[in-house]
C-alpha cells in the first residue's frame, strides 16, 4: 500500500513494473546528469568575462552538441522498446478474464469457467468497513492465482474506457466493438487499487478496479464458492 509522504513507487509486485521501475531510474539518472552539464555551462558562460570571437562559428560545438543528444535519445529508446515489447508479450495464459466497460461499473467473465462472472461496483462511502480505501474498494474483487500468467480481454459496452491497475503496469483501453488484450503475472500475494483511465462520463472516478492475488488453492476454492453460488 501506499503511504502518506512516499515519494517512491510502490514495489513492484509483477515483472513488467519492476521492469518499468528500472527503466525509471535509468531515465532519471540521464536527465540528472544532462540538467547538471546544462547548469554548469550556463554558470561558466556567464560568469567568465572572457570571451572567444570565434565561438559563434565553432564547428566542433556544432558537432558535439548534435551528437550528444542522439547518443542520450538511443541510450533512452532502447531500454524503452525493449520493456514496450515485454508488455506486448502473452505467452500461454493460465488463465483469461474478459473485463467490460459500463457507465460506470465493470463486467467481469472467467471464459475459462462456465458461469463465472459477476458485475465490480464501488462500495459507497457510508457502507465502507474499517481498513477499506475511499472511492476505490469494490463489492466485488478480481481474484487471481499468483505466479501465473493471466490475461485480460478489455471491451466496452457503451463509451470509451480504460483498464489500468499502475501496481501491475497495466493499462488497456476498453473500446466498443473490439478487443484488446493486456496480460500480467503477479509475483506475490495483495490486493492492488486501479480506477478507470478514460473519461468516460459523469462518474467515471467512481468505477475502481481491484485485482486480488491469492495462492492457487485459495483460488480454486474461491472459484469453486462463486460458482456453487451462481
Amino acid at each position: 500500500m501506499a503511504h502518506p509522504t512516499q515519494l517512491g513507487f510502490q514495489d513492484a509486485p509483477s515483472p513488467v513494473m519492476e521492469e518499468l521501475l528500472h527503466f525509471l531510474d535509468h531515465a532519471l539518472m540521464i536527465v540528472f546528469l544532462n540538467s547538471t552539464l546544462v547548469l554548469y555551462i550556463i554558470i561558466a558562460m556567464v560568469s567568465t568575462k572572457l570571451t572567444n570571437k570565434y565561438i559563434l562559428e565553432s564547428e566542433e560545438i556544432e558537432i558535439v552538441w548534435t551528437i550528444l543528444p542522439a547518443v542520450i535519445l538511443v541510450l533512452i529508446a532502447l531500454p524503452s522498446l525493449r520493456i514496450l515489447y515485454l508488455m506486448d508479450e502473452i505467452n500461454d495464459p493460465h488463465l483469461t478474464i474478459k473485463a467490460m466497460g459500463h457507465q460506470w461499473y465493470w463486467t467481469y467473465e472467467y471464459t475459462d469457467y462456465q458461469d463465472l462472472g459477476f458485475d465490480s461496483y464501488m462500495i459507497p462511502t457510508q457502507d465502507l468497513t474499517p481498513g477499506q480505501i475511499r472511492l476505490l474498494e469494490t463489492d466485488h474483487r478480481m481474484v487471481v492465482p499468483m505466479e501465473s500468467p493471466v490475461r485480460v480481454l478489455v471491451s466496452a459496452d457503451d463509451v470509451l474506457h480504460s483498464w489500468a491497475v499502475p501496481s501491475l503496469g497495466v493499462k488497456m483501453d476498453a473500446v466498443r466493438g473490439r478487443l484488446n488484450q493486456a496480460a500480467f503475472i503477479a509475483t506475490r500475494p495483495g490486493v492492488f487499487y486501479g480506477q478507470c483511465s478514460e473519461i468516460c462520463g459523469a462518474n467515471q472516478s467512481f468505477m475502481p478496479i481491484v485485482v486480488q492475488a491469492v495462492p492457487l488453492e485459495h483460488f480454486e476454492n474461491w472459484s469453486s464458492l462463486m460458482l456453487e453460488d451462481a
